[in-house]
């Protein structure tokens, strides 16, 4: 299976990064083919909602990163958002690519099923990010593989003792 695990934090080597980098290495383990692009060394901008994609066979007028993601997006059967959770949803930066994910709308994608790895300073703070992926799988009828959401994480690094670190590697390991 091709897989494209995307980090939205902006926070270079943080908690969703080791949450990102154990699934990733979990899934390579199990024979599967992943891809990983952290939007923290990238530059995607907004969505302009200019059509020009619709029109261009799912290529954005913008000469931005996104347009050698959105190359990785049409060779994915899962892609894995990896986020974490600013003020109730995920990050600026997760927003972006998804709402540029926009382009290949008219093309159609290949991607026919989705999982989230969440992580936050509280708990009870996911209820948006997991409606927003809820929505999106409804509407393009890709399967969600799961969310794995990981509160009270503090500090930077916080994510190397968690307990749930291992059901990262775990659903990596089983998909």
């Amino acid at each position: 299976m091709n897989i494209l695990v995307v980090t939205g934090s902006p926070r270079k080597d943080g908690n969703t990064e080791i949450m990102a980098n154990a699934f990733t290495e979990s899934a390579r383990s199990a024979g599967h083919h992943v891809v990983v692009r952290h939007l923290s060394g990238l530059k995607v901008n907004p969505c302009i909602d200019c059509k020009y994609c619709f029109s261009h066979e799912g290529v954005c007028v913008q000469k931005d990163d996104m347009n050698d993601i959105l190359k990785d997006v049409e060779q994915t059967d899962l892609l894995v958002i990896a986020s974490p959770i600013y003020w109730f949803d995920v990050s600026a930066q997760t927003k972006c690519f998804i709402d540029r994910m926009y382009a290949l709308a008219k093309k159609g994608f290949r991607i026919n099923s989705v999982a989230m790895l969440l992580n936050a300073g509280a708990d009870h703070v996911f209820d948006a990010a997991e409606a927003q992926i809820k929505a999106i799988c409804s509407y393009l009828k890709w399967d969600l593989k799961g969310i794995i959401k990981v509160p009270n994480m503090t500090e930077k690094g916080s994510m190397r003792h968690s307990n749930q670190l291992e059901e990262v590697r775990e659903f990596g390991r089983h998909l």
